[in-house]
Formats: structure tokens, C-alpha cells, sequence
């Protein structure tokens, strides 16, 4: 039986609020809604096609430390505030995303902070050695 082990990207927001930046747990990886706070900066940028570059990185590091990459997503949510953000980001997920081609879900909804423009939540599977 697999144990299950828990990601941290070093946000306070996972000990204040109580969750792992991602989870794994047999042979996958859960990656919570990642926003596009840079934390080795504790900074947000203004732009939408900027902040979804940035959840990438945040998601690739916490997939990287679990054993996997972006090519081993299989399940991707999107979530942006402004339906207009959506079609700039087209290109970032496509670079990122391109060869894992992972099922995908874009909704409309707030987010905790006006600042953050897109929140990005994927699922990996782990490659078998």
C-alpha cells in the first residue's frame, strides 16, 4: 500500500487554511487550485497571460517533487473571474500542456483575492519505473 505524502509550497496560506499544495496518494498527484503568486518573490503579477505562466512554474515544482511533470497531467481545471482572461491564456496552456493534451474544465468564478486573475487545479498520474 502506497503512503499517502503531501506537498508544501511553502504558502502560510496552507497552514491558515489547512491543505497541501498537493497530495500523493497511490499512483497519482493532486494538485490544489494553484494561483499565480510567485512565493520566492511574495508577489502577484497584474496580467492574466503572466499569473497562468506563474501557476505553471508553482504546479511543475510541486508535480517535479512528487515525481512527475506537466506531460504527465491527465485531468486539468481552470478557473478564471473575467471570461475575457480566458482566450489570452490559450497559448501558455498549450506550451505547458500541448503533449499531455489532459481532459479539461474552464469555469467563471471568483477567486479568494481580486489581485489573482486565474487559478489553475490538476491531477497527474505517476510514471510506473
Amino acid at each position: 500500500m502506497t503512503e499517502r505524502r503531501r506537498i508544501s509550497s511553502g504558502s502560510r496560506f496552507e497552514d491558515e487554511i489547512g491543505y497541501s499544495r498537493a497530495v500523493v496518494d497511490g499512483g497519482h498527484v493532486w494538485v490544489s487550485g494553484t494561483t499565480g503568486y510567485d512565493y520566492a518573490a511574495m508577489t502577484i503579477a497584474d496580467g492574466v497571460v503572466e499569473q497562468a505562466e506563474q501557476c505553471f512554474r508553482n504546479i511543475a515544482a510541486a508535480l517535479a517533487e512528487a515525481g512527475c511533470t506537466l506531460d504527465d497531467v491527465v485531468r486539468v481545471l481552470f478557473v478564471v473571474p473575467r471570461r475575457e482572461d480566458w482566450p489570452p491564456c490559450w497559448p501558455v496552456v498549450r506550451r505547458h500542456l500541448g503533449r499531455a493534451r489532459p481532459a479539461s474544465t474552464m469555469i467563471q468564478a471568483g477567486l479568494q483575492d481580486d489581485a489573482m486573475r486565474i487559478e489553475i487545479e490538476v491531477t497527474a498520474r505517476l510514471r510506473k519505473e
